[in-house]
């Protein structure tokens, strides 16, 4: 089972916790990882791009000349793809679709993976709380200068309130949510996880 030490946000170390084991503390399962991660990136794909056909390009009403008799080649429309300004064929058009599946039991496998990857690697950091006093970006900063916070981090709280959100959202480097969105692709997005105990429980709650 392992063990990871809950601190406030003073960075002072309050007790050890112990956390679950078929939540925090599984065997890393790679391919539901890998699945979930392309599955977060297809999702992300808008599918805008598109190109016009020979039906949508502008002119090539009439034929161009006469089927016989002109010496040249036989031609329907000067919009045919072979033509310069032509229709494009077999181009990308917005019908298709980019979504993949994996389901419930796949996904919540590769979440759980994902977090015992951090546990073992030590870049998860379990506080009581998580609260700012008032919604400046540098008062929160200052709280992540105390946990000894640097790069990219994934802020999971039980329940957002205004300050948090107001506070944090300057820093491109921080990814702020509430325990019930965590996924996997955040999870190995950010190099080091900040999560409160009662999100820590109700993880382990949802998960086990």
């Amino acid at each position: 089972m392992p063990k990871v030490t809950l601190l406030n946000l003073k960075g002072e170390k309050l007790k050890d916790i112990k956390l679950n084991d078929e939540v925090f503390g599984i065997e890393p399962n790679n391919q539901t990882i890998y699945d979930a991660v392309v599955r977060k990136g297809a999702s992300l794909r808008q599918g805008t791009h598109a190109v016009k056909d020979r039906s949508e390009v502008s002119g090539g009403g009439i034929k161009p000349w006469r089927q016989k008799g002109t010496g040249r080649a036989r031609q329907g429309s000067i919009r045919a793809p072979h033509w310069y300004h032509g229709g494009v064929v077999f181009g990308p058009n917005t019908n298709r679709n980019y979504e993949k599946k994996q389901n419930r039991k796949e996904s919540r496998l590769a979440l759980r993976s994902a977090l015992s990857q951090k546990v073992a690697n030590k870049e998860v950091i379990v506080v009581d709380k998580f609260e700012v006093k008032d919604n400046k970006t540098k008062t929160f900063t200052k709280v992540l200068e105390t946990l000894k916070i640097e790069g990219k981090a994934l802020i999971v709280v039980k329940e957002l309130n205004e300050n948090l959100i107001l506070a944090s959202r300057n820093l491109s480097n921080i990814k702020l949510i509430e325990s019930h969105e965590i996924n996997t692709y955040d999870v190995l997005n950010y190099k080091t996880i900040v999560i409160t105990e009662e999100a820590v429980k109700m993880l382990e709650e949802v998960l086990k």
